[in-house]
């Protein structure tokens, strides 16, 4: 008689049993994995499921049966039929003796420690510890270092569990922090004392067990049973990480992720944790402000919502533009778009830093999910600085490098990538779509069927042996093109996008571009776009209204030409301002500010870039008499007798909110002419927006770079400028670097600096000379 079966586990299962609790787990699952997944607690410090396993700390030594000595669950594989005891008298004492080792040295500080209340530490010695040290020789001390303006450092906690260090060199990849020294002597730091500089920094206070790194700007402001944690979504760019928002009275005063498996993971952008500086900045507006005679004054709500209607009144109609946020909610976007049609008025537009309108691009969520992207074989990137565009979007794709991915990219500069790229051609902006032609000119050869549209110049195009060797290797299942804000900003961006989707078509490969802006997607399909005979963002700046209405919108900084934004507002008669800040350059241009709430003062949605809609709750309160924009919105609605806004409250808004097509024209625009020096113009990761511009720590942080030119050796020499000295840019004097991250034929001078916002836009050709 044949033997019966007795556990029907699938091959790639084990059964396991844990304090009993019978367990059925994946062959190769550690058994700290098995016991998170039915809810069985094991003590740990140095695990985290994100991280690689270190086994350090031993504070999750476990019983198992037939093994002689406890174990460590965070290091031992599961093994079929394997019995474990996280709560005998072998496994207890093994954890408390472990707890007692870890206390030796470290500091009695709780009482001013910022992780207090919070602290891994502090919970499992409540548990483990015992009451009274058993040790009575000096504790030890170590040094801190400076880690910069974000991160605080108090490494006399740390118990070397090295969560840091592993997440500086897997998630971050950057190796920045390290073990140094053995023994009682070993130290973590960065060895020569320097700012950690990774866009992603923040998230070692995350991982940090104890009080040895937490954040410096928060440092002893608050208890953290003193603040309330509201749930929001991060406004810096189009993935739309979740996280919490920290609020004590209404300021919020941190902000931490809120884990989403799908977007974000467990991880936040220092951008979207330090940004909230900015919302308390000196010039934020707290009450209406109308401008009379030349003089700014504050005044009542009654009277700049009179001083609005009247001014829209008088340019109501076809001189009437109105220009909007990216990042605006689809609430206050809908209001927009109604008031914009109860004027007469089809010029409305958020799409502030596009140059190319031809074929009326406009976000689109992506056709590979955000999740899907750590698995994919291959990606190619066009026109991305890609780590400081959407920190996490990044974090995705060197996960997927790590298993094997091989990333091509076609940039205007050498972006500097946290992961080995498979291929990359770096052309000028002025040279950049005649190389990624060649690149279509290998699919064509290839036997891809090239559209009509852009088969005259694929067809025209040289191209070469490395060319096809990389759409060859690029080519096939599991590959993504993702198209960046340097290529949708350039000013061929039709060229670039028609020719970087037949790519993709060809190639078999998801289209993901990149929208620019928080909401752009969610704007797009309320219809935050010039409808028939309605004029695009920057033709509304090039054959200027006699009105505006800027929706927190800051000019020049906010605009692809700044100055052409300045001219225009000052040729207008009238500028209506919904605004959060009141800069010198809006007070210059405006004749009445409407203070409106920032994104972490008001309810609403965005739309992130995979198409996922999201609730934004108020957690913060804004300051003074500023009001949410939607609210803002209706009153002046009402005010002008506009038809739509006659709802009471947002759920009465959402009722009557309807979904509006736009179609994307098949129009390509007009090539450039060849020039001998165009300007690379990428937004910094800190200068984004009008608030991440005005976050104190992040200014501080060593990636946001001061103004200078950057240029090719050989171009440097030509024009008879030397490295640290000068150069005259029209206007301006800015110091010259002399990088090889720039081709030759470009100067990368960075956008939205007080020094550049009024320089040529990016792609213009551009004149240095010696200062």
């Amino acid at each position: 008689m044949s033997a019966q079966p007795v556990a029907n586990a699938a091959p790639d299962l084990v059964n396991v049993e844990i304090d009993g609790v019978p367990v059925q787990v994946a062959k190769g699952s550690m058994i700290i994995q098995a016991a998170d997944a039915v809810g069985i607690a094991i003590p740990r410090f140095c695990y985290h499921r994100k991280l690689p396993i270190a086994a350090n700390c031993r504070m999750c030594l476990v019983e198992i049966e037939k093994m002689p000595k406890p174990a460590p669950a965070c290091a031992t594989p599961v093994g079929e039929g394997m019995k474990v005891f996280t709560r005998s008298d072998k496994a207890l004492k093994s954890q408390r003796n472990v707890m007692e080792f870890l206390l030796i040295n470290h500091p009695l500080d709780c009482p001013i420690c910022d992780q207090g209340g919070e602290c891994e530490l502090q919970d499992v010695s409540l548990g483990y510890g015992r009451s009274v040290s058993r040790y009575v020789e000096r504790k030890r001390t170590v040094a801190d270092e400076n880690l910069g303006p974000l991160i605080a450092t108090e490494m006399t906690r740390c118990i070397q569990c090295t969560r840091c260090v592993r997440f500086t060199s897997e998630i971050a990849g950057t190796y920045e922090l390290g073990g140094m020294s053995r023994g009682e002597n070993l130290e973590i730091g960065t060895y020569i004392g320097k700012t950690i500089e990774s866009e992603l920094s923040g998230n070692i206070i995350d991982v940090c067990p104890v009080g040895a790194l937490t954040n410096k700007p928060f440092q002893f402001q608050a208890r953290a049973w003193e603040l309330i944690a509201r749930p929001s979504v991060a406004y810096h760019d189009a993935l739309g990480s979740n996280l919490w928002l920290h609020t004590r009275r209404g300021e919020v005063l941190r902000t931490v992720p809120r884990d989403n498996e799908s977007i974000n993971e467990c991880w936040l952008s220092d951008r979207d944790r330090y940004s909230h500086q900015g919302l308390y900045a000196a010039d934020r507006v707290k009450a209406p402000m109308v401008k009379r005679n030349g003089q700014w004054a504050t005044t009542t709500w009654d009277d700049a919502l009179s001083v609005a209607r009247e001014a829209l009144k008088s340019v109501a109609g076809a001189d009437l533009g109105i220009l909007v946020n990216p990042a605006t909610t689809n609430e206050e976007g809908e209001l927009i778009v109604r008031l914009a049609r109860g004027l007469g008025s089809a010029h409305v537009d958020h799409r502030l830093r596009q140059l190319d309108f031809a074929d009326n691009a406009f976000a689109r969520p992506f056709a590979a999910p955000v999740a899907s992207l750590d698995k994919v074989k291959t990606a190619l990137l066009v026109g991305s600085d890609l780590r400081y565009e959407v920190p996490l979007l990044n974090h995705r794709i060197r996960q997927a490098v790590k298993k094997g991915a091989k990333v091509f990219a076609v940039n205007p500069a050498h972006f500097h990538f946290n992961f080995p790229l498979a291929g990359e051609a770096v052309a000028a902006p002025h040279a950049l779509v005649d190389e990624l032609l060649k690149l279509a000119k290998a699919a064509a050869e290839a036997g891809a069927t090239v559209p009509e549209a852009i088969a005259a110049v694929v067809n025209g195009a040289d191209t070469t042996d490395a060319h096809r060797d990389a759409y060859k290797a690029f080519a096939g299942e599991g590959a993504v093109v993702i198209f960046g804000h340097a290529a949708a900003n350039h000013p061929e961006a039709s060229w670039l996008r028609a020719i970087a989707r037949f790519l993709a078509q060809a190639s078999g490969a998801a289209f993901n571009e990149i929208p620019a802006g928080a909401n752009a997607i969610g704007l797009s399909t309320v219809g935050v776009l010039p409808t028939a005979g309605g004029l695009d963002a920057r033709a509304m700046l090039a054959q200027p209204r006699k009105g505006y209405v800027l929706y927190n919108v800051e000019p020049p900084y906010d605009f692809a030409d700044g100055a052409l934004a300045q001219q225009a507002m000052h040729s207008a008669q009238t500028v209506v301002a919904f605004a959060a800040y009141a800069s010198d350059a809006l007070k210059d241009s405006a004749d009445v500010i409407l203070p409106i709430a920032l994104t972490p003062e008001l309810d609403g949605t965005l739309v992130n870039a995979e198409g996922t809609a999201q609730a934004v709750t108020a957690g913060g309160k804004a300051p003074g008499e500023a009001r949410e924009g939607w609210k803002v919105l209706r009153a002046l609605g009402g005010s002008l007798g506009v038809a739509g806004f006659e709802f009471d409250d947002l759920a009465g808004l959402r009722d009557g909110m309807v979904e509006r097509a736009a179609d994307i024209r098949a129009v390509l625009g007009q090539r450039a002419p060849a020039t001998s020096l165009s300007r690379i113009a990428t937004v910094p990761i800190y200068r984004a927006d009008a608030v991440l511009r005005r976050a104190g720590a992040l200014n501080a942080h060593p990636l946001n770079r001061p103004a200078a030119v950057r240029i090719a050796a050989d171009d440097a020499s030509k024009l008879g400028l030397a490295d640290g000295g000068n150069a005259r840019v029209g206007d301006s004097v800015l110091p010259v670097i002399v990088d090889d991250a720039v081709p030759a034929g470009a100067a990368w001078i960075d956008a939205a600096l007080p020094e550049t916002a009024m320089l040529p836009p990016y792609g213009a050709a551009i004149t240095l000379s010696k200062a």
